[in-house]
């Protein structure tokens, strides 16, 4: 599959496959390692100085939490 050079998509996931998921991440930065996790069918490689930190968004109608992780290419 060829990447684009940009990408912006929600994904929902089931609570089990995100437990999954933040369970394999969480793992990877407590050893200090880089992780590849797929998103949407596409497998992304997460480096280990990624910065990672969580959002909090409030609406007049909702609320949102974000755990972000950023790195630069």
């Amino acid at each position: 599959m060829k990447k684009s050079t940009t990408r912006d998509i929600e994904k929902t996931y089931s609570k089990s496959e995100f437990i999954k998921k933040l369970r394999r991440f969480a793992n990877a930065l407590e050893a200090d390692k880089k992780i590849s996790i797929q998103i949407a069918n596409e497998r992304i490689s997460v480096p280990k100085n990624a910065i990672v930190n969580i959002e909090h968004e409030r609406g007049k109608k909702d609320e949102e939490i974000e755990f972000q992780i950023k790195w630069k290419l």
